[in-house]
């Protein structure tokens, strides 16, 4: 192995266990309602939809949502799958369960995260997050059926969490031959298992809650 090769190997490590913390810090921010931390692990020009482009757009958008939405929050981050495009950008999942207070309900949800990760100027950050919610209801009240988004006071919908991946659609639609033993295609590449997952899918349009 050469010097230039164990270099590169400890880069990805180092890469990795920091994305890693991002998601922690992530969720210890958001709760605790440290919103100048929270700001400061994304991209000091994250684009933050029609309210503009930075920080301080992204601070007012989520103290805003916060204060109108959740007397309290707890996020438990789950596994996280990263890939890397190059060495300073990265994809990644990141599964979260997590409880929110809100008026007289207390709202469960399962959801994951689309990420996209850039390191600037040695240090890396979230350059997009894309949540995508399987479901939200009442403690009390488990999702069973269609429309499993159910805020209190709003009309239930349906999330995206499968829709990232198109295998979902597609295992449903099949009707294999119970006699027969499928076809098993080639195991995906280890440094593209997301990407074979997704086969090129759009990202899903989320509906902000």
């Amino acid at each position: 192995m050469t010097d230039a090769s164990l270099a590169a190997r400890v880069d990805r490590l180092e890469s990795i266990e920091a994305i890693r913390q991002l998601a922690g810090r992530y969720s210890l921010s958001l709760d605790m309602r440290d919103l100048d931390a929270h700001v400061n692990l994304f991209a000091p020009d994250i684009r933050v939809g029609h309210r503009g482009t930075g920080r301080a757009a992204l601070k007012a958008w989520v103290d805003e949502t916060l204060r109108n939405q959740f007397t309290g929050t707890s996020h438990h981050v789950g596994q996280h799958i990263i890939e890397f495009t190059d060495p300073d950008h990265a994809v990644g999942v990141v599964y979260s369960k997590n409880e929110h207070e809100t008026g007289p309900e207390w709202v469960i949800m399962q959801m994951l995260y689309w990420d996209d990760y850039e390191r600037i100027d040695g240090q890396w950050f979230f350059r997009r997050r894309l949540p995508c919610y399987w479901y939200a209801t009442d403690l009390n009240k488990p999702p069973i059926g269609e429309r499993k988004m159910r805020w209190p006071g709003r009309e239930p919908y349906a999330g995206t969490f499968h829709d990232l991946f198109p295998s979902w659609q597609a295992f449903w639609a099949a009707r294999p031959d119970k006699d027969a033993l499928p076809e098993v295609a080639a195991p995906a590449p280890a440094e593209a298992f997301l990407a074979t997952l997704r086969k090129g899918a759009p990202d899903p349009k989320i509906r902000v809650r």
